[in-house]
């Protein structure tokens, strides 16, 4: 599912196809067509079971009414623990058969106005795990992880995430609204210096010289998804910041169908072409000639071995001064900023003139 392309179609057609259960896991939902439907499943006796947020930013009060009328409705009701920051994950199971895994929540701004993708799979592995997963967090028990494709936080998704940019041999296509773990931009750094070429569209906590990084200006970004070597790729819903990975629930996967990964590639090309970013800057760092830090460091002690003499030689130039303005110069500090300023320009011009100098040779 690709957003907001494909619009709330698919789920409604995943919620009538639904012949014994569905399990809905909600951090947000203001789609009246969306609770419509689930209300019709249950009305028709299918089981729904509706596992909702214990809080969410601004939007409480709307979740314990939606609560009220999905019981009101015979939809048996859970509320997430508390023990977590935040219970983010959106997902559907359709009679333990059907797994829709969400970036995106269930919501008008999500769905009409933002990037966002979903993945359909009927995997039997993968439904499983996503089942499990739904158990336990419903009847408030430890969740395990116990497949590496279905990634989930705080469980596996650290180690998941790590090991999937880690084994990056080519290209790094990420969407992210803020990437700020700290281990993760070591290895987007180190796979950049090797050569490997990394866009991002979303930002970054840190300044970087190495990264290709872009905001998405056409639209709202609710994704996080990461397409690796153009074979495959993780859809989810945390981001690659600690809170995410280590103290609150998301849930993601990692897929390798070649026309899944086709489809989001092409979005993601289409969406980094809208950004107007100049690949000429990246060009430009590429072409720059790269500083030889053992030659630098040689050339900034000898800088400084070169030191003790000018500084004889200022010494000498500021006592003539005093001599000639009186010693009441150097209360106001006339000297001082006079020097200042003239060391300044002094070093300015001769860096010049090497420069000039070695342009010429």
């Amino acid at each position: 599912m690709i957003q907001p392309h494909d619009g709330i179609a698919p789920l409604l057609a995943g919620i009538k196809s639904a012949k014994k259960s569905i399990d809905i896991l909600i951090f947000r939902m203001d789609l009246k067509e969306l609770e419509i439907a689930l209300k019709a499943a249950s009305s028709k006796g299918v089981a729904v079971r509706a596992l909702i947020a214990n809080t969410n930013r601004g939007g409480e009060p709307k979740l314990r009414s939606l609560e009220t009328r999905f019981l009101e409705a015979g939809i048996t009701v859970g509320r997430t623990a508390d023990d977590l920051i935040r219970y983010h994950g959106k997902m559907m199971i359709i009679d333990n058969r059907t797994l829709f895994l969400l970036s995106f929540n269930f919501v008008h701004m999500d769905i009409d106005h933002s990037r966002g993708f979903g993945i359909v799979t009927r995997s039997v592995k993968i439904v499983q795990e996503a089942a499990k997963l739904f158990d336990a967090d419903l009847n408030r028990q430890a969740y395990k992880s116990g497949n590496d494709s279905f990634i989930v936080s705080p469980g596996n998704s650290r180690k998941q995430l790590s090991a999937f940019i880690k084994h990056a041999r080519k290209q790094l296509l990420i969407y992210d609204p803020k990437i700020a773990d700290r281990q993760i931009m070591r290895l987007l750094e180190d796979h950049a210096k090797a050569g490997l070429d990394i866009k991002i569209i979303g930002s970054i906590a840190a300044r970087s010289a190495n990264l290709s990084v872009t905001q998405l200006t056409t639209m709202r970004l609710h994704t996080r998804t990461i397409i690796r070597d153009g074979t495959q790729a993780f859809v989810g819903s945390q981001s690659l910041r600690q809170n995410e990975l280590d103290l609150r629930r998301e849930i993601g996967i990692t897929v390798c169908d070649s026309k899944v990964v086709k489809a989001l590639v092409a979005t993601f090309e289409k969406d980094w072409v809208s950004t107007g970013y100049d690949e000429s800057r990246d060009a430009v760092k590429a072409n720059a000639p790269q500083a030889a830090p053992k030659r630098l460091a040689k050339a900034t002690r000898a800088l400084v071995k070169e030191m003790p003499p000018l500084r004889t030689v200022l010494k000498k130039a500021i006592k003539h001064a005093v001599s000639e303005a009186g010693e009441e110069a150097l209360a106001h500090g006339e000297i001082k900023a006079t020097v200042k300023d003239a060391v300044k320009r002094a070093v300015k011009e001769a860096v010049k003139e090497i420069v000039q100098e070695q342009q010429v040779h």
